[in-house]
């Protein structure tokens, strides 16, 4: 990680963006962290909407907190409580939707 004072900064940010790679360049004002430069190689937009969207980043934190917890389930016990039960070792043939005329 690279970090960078906002006072220093003597180039466009653009041009220091430009120069990472994998790296996260963090901008500082007097020592404090305020702003972070990140490459987003490889990164869709629904990720990146979701990585700063206030109720998912709850989410998140809620499930982190369950988990240190010990409230936790295995991947068989998830699949139980949210699949759709099935008779024998069928898979639930999908719906499919006629359009009225």
């Amino acid at each position: 990680m690279k970090t960078i004072e906002l006072s220093n900064a003597s180039r466009p940010l653009t041009e220091y963006a430009s120069e990472l790679n994998e790296e996260i360049m963090v901008l500082t004002d007097g020592s404090k962290p305020v702003a972070a430069i990140v490459p987003l190689k490889g990164v869709d937009q629904e990720s990146l909407a979701l990585s700063a969207h206030p109720e998912f980043l709850d989410l998140i934190a809620r499930s982190r907190a369950e988990f240190a917890a010990g409230q936790k389930l295995s991947l068989d016990e998830m699949k139980r409580a949210v699949l759709p039960r099935q008779k024998g070792n069928k898979r639930p043939e999908p719906t499919v939707r006629k359009r009225g005329r």
